[in-house]
């Protein structure tokens, strides 16, 4: 069986009016996301903020998660930074606090090539004894895994999985047919709105950063799934995609960055998760009026009374 599968939410990380992390709200988050049954965390993905936090905040968000997760569900970390080495010195704090796995991007800023980023997934492995997840983001990197990338590198044991998060479908559909041999490798999409059409072409799971805001709906979506109940997985994948329009709602005002992750904070913010919306600077959250529109949303769907 692959190592990882099924829902794991990309972890939201609470700041405070100050810009520091809220780590009362951040406990809140985690178990809120434990206690509707996710089958893992990935803590310090683009949802997290990751670029936005010092080494030695990520080294405190990675350890709170794992201490509070307390081996219930695994703990994936991000280790994401723009050049090999830094990657390292962040995989092997993420190794010392005890992650499952480490979540790794292509190099970016600087300008590489998919052979340059093949050399730089083989280096972290030769670095750090741990299970490598490469991150396919190209509209955050400036490069895509291209199917031949991934399929060597996992044919390899460089990887151990994809969390897809490009947009290509098709693309992740030709890597998990190329590796429909090798039952230990997974893919996982990005996507929080075509989950029910990926898991029925073969994805082993979802990493829905909506997941910060609707748990409960996306573990449902994937027990549906695996009871091969489709029309009922439909149907929540559909609730799912309304509650997505949250995303939207800001977006012109703020960059899509900020719209997205800003109005999963806000939406997380009247549910009661977390105290603010604060995003990292230079990053807008949403204003009051964007928020009346993300609680009509929220009430839509039926998770605000």
């Amino acid at each position: 069986m692959p190592m990882f599968t099924g829902v794991v939410p990309p972890v939201v990380t609470p700041l405070n009016e100050d810009f520091s992390v809220d780590y009362a709200s951040f406990t809140r988050v985690l178990e809120n996301l434990i206690g509707a049954g996710v089958h893992g965390l990935f803590v310090l993905g683009s949802t997290s903020e990751v670029i936005f936090h010092d080494a030695p905040t990520r080294k405190a968000i990675t350890e709170h998660a794992i201490k509070i997760a307390n081996g219930r569900v695994p703990v994936l970390v991000g280790v994401i930074d723009p050049t090999t080495d830094r990657v390292i010195d962040h995989s092997l704090t993420a190794k010392a606090a005890g992650a499952d796995g480490v979540v790794v991007t292509a190099p970016f800023y600087t300008r590489t090539n998919q052979a340059e980023t093949i050399d730089h997934f083989r280096y972290i492995k030769d670095a750090v004894d741990l299970p490598i997840i490469a991150y396919d983001i190209p509209v955050c990197v400036g490069l895509k895994l291209e199917r031949k990338t991934t399929v060597t590198l996992a044919r390899e044991g460089a990887i151990v999985g994809l969390k897809d998060s490009s947009g290509d479908d098709g693309n992740l559909r030709y890597v998990l047919a190329d590796m429909a041999e090798d039952k230990q490798f997974f893919g996982m999409t990005g996507s929080e709105i075509v989950v029910d059409s990926v898991l029925a072409m073969g994805a082993h799971g979802v990493v829905p950063g909506l997941g910060n805001v609707d748990p409960h709906g996306y573990v449902k979506l994937w027990n549906l799934v695996q009871a091969g109940d489709l029309a009922a997985a439909r149907a929540e994948q559909e609730r799912l995609c309304k509650l997505f329009e949250i995303v939207w709602i800001s977006t012109g005002r703020t960059s899509a960055g900020s719209a997205g992750v800003g109005a999963f904070k806000t939406a997380m913010r009247s549910l009661g998760i977390i105290a603010t919306n604060t995003m990292a600077r230079p990053q807008r959250a949403l204003n009051d009026e964007e928020t009346g529109k993300v609680d009509a949303i929220l009430k839509s769907v039926g998770l605000l009374g």
